[in-house]
């Protein structure tokens, strides 16, 4: 008898799902208080892998005969390991994930969010392991992505599947905590790729200026993404807004929580562009329109479908970060709440600059690590 395997898209779904395992982390405890899987339904036991070389004696009390159990590590080979000592004590409900926490960061779950007019159809892309959001509008054969992870392959192959070619490609702004696979689609299928240009003026290729009320037709459906100038994660933060019913905002808001402005290492510049496109801009919209963000940070975020959405009038009513009626307060509030910056922010920057051109393994470790674009 000889252990399991179980894939991320698998994990992924038992996440969605809210299936109820035992996920086994046997990397170091300061990498898994760091970053892990995260669900409300699972059972967790972290037990880094150097204490079970020798047996896994002291964790069998520990390994329910009842349900599956997960074992992950950072790349898939310690878990292995792992899972075939706990098989060789006779569990016969043991799984090695694949590829471990690595895999799991570049894994994309696709939601659909809804139909669109004319049998258009919006779809989120989720990657659980690391809280990116992107977005892929479908119309009429034509597809436009955006804020594309570097996963660029994933949503070429989608767009196929569904019938489309890839037509545009945007960014609401320069990313900084993860590889933009913008460029990536845009020289594989020639689409036209789209860069706020406040954001761009140090880029080392070429791209198109989206401009504030520039607007963008997907298919013969007229289905338009109109561009609003919405600065203070950056500033040349741009939102969008798609068949007035959808927001996509970037990082500038989020579901439980607002965008940091200090990335580029300006946040006391961008204070107060952040605080007026909150609290002015988008007081202007619709309440009914279905907030989109580029990230979130908290899996109480994830409805019961997988998707990241709410109506820009509940969060006007429930995100604190929305709350804070004092200028000087908010100020405060942003300022002194900052998280540790992203792993390798500032390379990344210049990866999505065109300044650096690391390789795939270099690519995959500047990524490691949680999702931290927002105020804590």
């Amino acid at each position: 008898m000889s252990f399991k395997t179980l894939t991320v898209d698998e994990l992924a779904k038992k996440v969605v799902n809210q299936k109820d395992i035992l996920l086994l982390d046997v990397r170091k405890e300061e990498d898994y208080q760091d970053w892990k899987v995260e669900s409300d339904s699972f059972n967790y036991l972290n037990k880094p892998y150097f204490d079970l070389m020798d047996g896994v004696e002291s964790i069998k009390d520990d390994i329910p005969e009842d349900k599956d159990v997960a074992v992950i590590c950072a790349k898939g080979n310690s878990s292995k390991m792992v899972a075939e000592q706990l098989v060789d004590e006779g569990f016969d409900n043991i799984y090695s994930v694949e590829g471990g926490m690595r895999a799991w960061s570049e894994h994309l779950e696709p939601v659909k969010l809804g139909d669109l007019e004319d049998g258009g159809e919006l779809y989120q892309f989720v990657r659980l392991g690391k809280g990116c959001l992107s977005y892929m509008i479908v119309s009429d054969g034509e597809a436009a992505i955006i804020d594309a992870t570097r996963m660029a392959d994933t949503y070429i192959n989608f767009a196929e599947e569904k019938g489309a070619k890839v037509k545009y490609v945007l960014d609401t702004h320069l990313h900084a905590d993860h590889i933009s696979g913008g460029r990536a689609i845009a020289d594989k299928t020639g689409a036209t790729y789209y860069l706020p240009p406040k954001d761009a003026e140090e880029v080392q290729f070429e791209y198109t200026p989206i401009q504030d009320q520039e607007e963008i037709t997907v298919g013969s459906s007229k289905i338009d993404v109109q561009a609003l100038y919405s600065p203070g994660h950056t500033l040349g933060s741009t939102s969008f807004i798609v068949d007035d019913q959808y927001l996509m905002t970037g990082d500038i808001l989020f579901i439980q929580s607002i965008g940091r402005p200090d990335l580029a290492g300006k946040a006391d510049d961008w204070v107060g562009d952040l605080r007026e496109t909150l609290y002015e801009r988008y007081k202007e919209l619709s309440n009914d329109l279905i907030v989109l963000p580029a990230h979130y940070s908290f899996k109480e975020e994830l409805n019961e479908d997988g998707s990241v959405q709410e109506k820009l009038g509940v969060l006007f009513e429930q995100n604190d970060g929305l709350q804070v009626e004092d200028e000087q307060e908010f100020r405060k509030m942003v300022t002194e709440n900052l998280p540790p910056q992203p792993n390798s922010h500032e390379k990344v920057r210049m990866t999505n600059m065109g300044k650096e051109t690391p390789e795939l393994e270099e690519k995959r470790e500047m990524e490691i690590g949680p999702n931290r674009c927002a105020v804590k």
